[in-house]
């Protein structure tokens, strides 16, 4: 007989399970879901190139409001970074969309990654240079954005077809993981190449240069990717031009479930993206330098990745409608705290802590309603609804760098720069949270939105 003490048991129908059993299992069900890696080459490549190219961008993201607000000392020209992208977000990716249901997506993708890596060229140009003028800065962040809005959604379009349906929320996690990846080191490095150096025209050019250097190995990965065209049904008509963006819109037309996760995000995004304050904050709150911007630029890609590693619970959730709103108003509280903690000025740490909070409730959502789009949209439509869902979660943060540039630099007129850029940060937190109660009540669908019981094992509510 063995005398040892027992580890302990649950009695479950008359069987002895042991305690840490369960303990492992339940960890196991916490962790990231890689079966989308294991199982399929095409994703792996589309994943690990962007993983090194969006390293690279998110480098050039915090170098440019950097190097604006060095040349210009002013909020609203950092915000008008983002607000001169939208004009071509908006074109080029709903054009980009409709490219993508026609032609080989493969294609696509490395045409744009050449035309991104040599916008970056022009950025390390302007760099190099020492002063470049303002309007050039925002040229090239034009060019580069309507390269950028045809390859993301070309991207989107090819993930249901290299991993299938099923396995669609662990593909969504793993890209959030990818993503939130690059926006931690990106930043972090953007932030220790600019500060370490005694010129920071130096920096700002080793930065860009950063970026460049990362195309070789995006384009080499897309280069070892088979064709991917876009999958039709028999029969299925191929329309161009504008009969096939009108296409793509009219498939929204009741679909009130799609559009209300388009609303909140746009809701969270515009309200509660405090990104183009952080230079301001860094210098005028915190009292930093450039490494500060690039760690509050780190800090929601932290709590992202932290939450989309934790997110093998996913795949089993059901009412993913509801949790969206729930991570939506997450992100708003946490937003607004993080305004608050910079009223002392001393609370940087605890800021950061609450960006990186905002962050892991924002990967909540943004898996959900990726995945939420992908079960609703057939194959042929794909690219050019992945186009309306990129112009959404990219032209939400856009506009939402102009709206906190904009608050700040009006509310300057009464108060200190200081206390400007926190009365934005704060009110746009408010306002997601207001904003986020109003989408839930004029679109009581996405409360009640289940997902299709074939597609989800073991609900949990």
């Amino acid at each position: 007989m063995d005398d040892r003490e027992p580890v302990g048991e649950d009695e479950t129908e008359g069987h002895a399970v042991p305690r840490l059993s369960r303990a492992g299992a339940a960890i196991r069900g916490l962790a990231i879901d890689v079966t989308p890696l294991r199982e399929s080459r095409e994703f792996r490549l589309l994943q690990f190139g962007q993983l090194i190219s969006l390293t690279g961008r998110q480098v050039t993201v915090v170098a440019l409001p950097i190097q604006v607000y060095l040349l210009t000392r002013s909020s609203f020209a950092v915000g008008l970074i983002s607000l001169v992208q939208i004009p071509p977000l908006a074109f080029f990716a709903i054009w980009g969309g409709t490219w993508a249901d026609r032609f080989d997506r493969r294609r696509l993708i490395l045409l744009t990654e050449f035309g991104l890596a040599a916008t970056s060229v022009l950025l390390l140009l302007g760099a190099l240079h020492g002063r470049p003028p303002l309007w050039y800065l925002y040229v090239v962040v034009i060019a580069q954005t309507a390269f950028f809005a045809v390859n993301s959604p070309t991207r989107s379009a090819v993930v249901p077809n290299v991993v299938g349906v099923e396995r669609l929320p662990a593909a969504m996690a793993l890209n959030q993981v990818m993503y939130n990846v690059t926006q931690v080191v990106g930043p972090v490095v953007a932030g220790f190449v600019i500060g370490s150096q005694s010129n920071v025209n130096t920096g700002l050019a080793i930065a860009y240069g950063i970026d460049v250097a990362t195309f070789a190995g995006s384009i080499g990965l897309t280069l070892a990717l088979p064709p991917l065209p876009p999958v039709r049904a028999a029969g299925e008509a191929v329309r161009s031009g504008w009969r096939a963006v009108r296409e793509g819109f009219s498939f929204l037309r009741g679909k009130r479930v799609l559009v209300s996760t388009f609303a909140i995000d746009l809701n969270a995004m515009i309200f509660g993206m405090p990104r183009a304050l952080f230079p301001a904050l860094a210098v005028t709150v915190f009292h930093r330098g450039p490494a500060a911007v690039g760690l509050m630029s780190a800090a929601p890609a932290v709590g992202a990745s932290v939450g989309a590693l934790t997110s093998g619970w996913v795949g089993s959730v059901r009412r993913q409608g509801l949790f969206v709103i729930w991570a939506v108003v997450a992100w708003g509280a946490a937003i607004t705290m993080f305004g608050l903690s910079g009223l002392g000025g001393a609370y940087f740490w605890a800021g950061l802590f609450f960006l990186a909070l905002a962050g892991a409730a924002d990967v909540v959502s943004a898996v959900f309603r990726g995945t939420i789009l992908q079960e609703s949209v057939p194959d042929s439509l794909r690219g050019r609804l992945s186009a309306i869902h990129i112009l959404v979660v990219t032209g939400g943060p856009r506009l939402g760098d102009f709206e906190s540039g904009t608050v700040a630099g009006l509310a300057a007129i009464f108060m200190t720069t200081a206390d400007a850029n926190l009365f934005s940060a704060i009110t746009g937190g408010l306002f997601c949270l207001f904003g986020a109660g109003v989408v839930a009540l004029v679109y009581p669908e996405l409360a009640r939105y289940r997902r299709p019981d074939a597609l989800a094992a073991a609900p949990v509510d």
